[in-house]
């Protein structure tokens, strides 16, 4: 990673870290039907999947599709779909009681953050397009560069 992009991304430190805990409140739960509407709520890219692949082509932007009730978000690199895959759905947080901090509030302990979603696989995602954010910004290019 170039240090340009490295100093982006701590720069935008704070920023990152407050959009990821706003991501964290959102409660998508792909399995419960209740939840449909926070699960692309917390869609992180807004696009259709043929809207990426008209004619069969990669077009190069992130985009989401259901896939067996789970969104997904996918990039692309090359014509190959899939250079990144993530999901952004999260299990029911039950049982309640074993949470010491609601399930779908960030909270910080010894430099962690503790939420539904933290680890599998909200944390994840956010972090790859974020890394994905600081080398573009840094860079001039864009997701439609890469997938040359």
């Amino acid at each position: 990673m170039s240090s340009s992009a490295v100093t982006y991304a701590r720069d935008n430190q704070q920023r990152f870290l407050g959009e990821l805990k706003d991501l964290l409140r959102i409660p998508s739960v792909s399995t419960l039907p209740e939840h449909k509407d926070d699960v692309r709520r917390a869609a992180p890219v807004r696009c259709r999947r043929d809207e990426a692949h008209r004619d069969g082509e990669c077009r190069g932007d992130p985009h989401l599709w259901p896939s067996t009730g789970v969104w997904r978000l996918a990039a692309c690199r090359g014509q190959a779909d899939g250079a990144l895959l993530r999901h952004y759905d999260v299990q029911p947080p039950d049982p309640l009681n074993e949470w010491h901090t609601p399930p779908f509030e960030p909270t910080e302990r010894n430099q962690n953050i503790y939420a539904r979603g933290a680890v599998d696989d909200k944390g994840q995602m956010y972090m790859h397009l974020k890394a994905l954010e600081s080398l573009f910004k840094t860079s001039g290019g864009t997701c439609r560069s890469m997938c040359a």
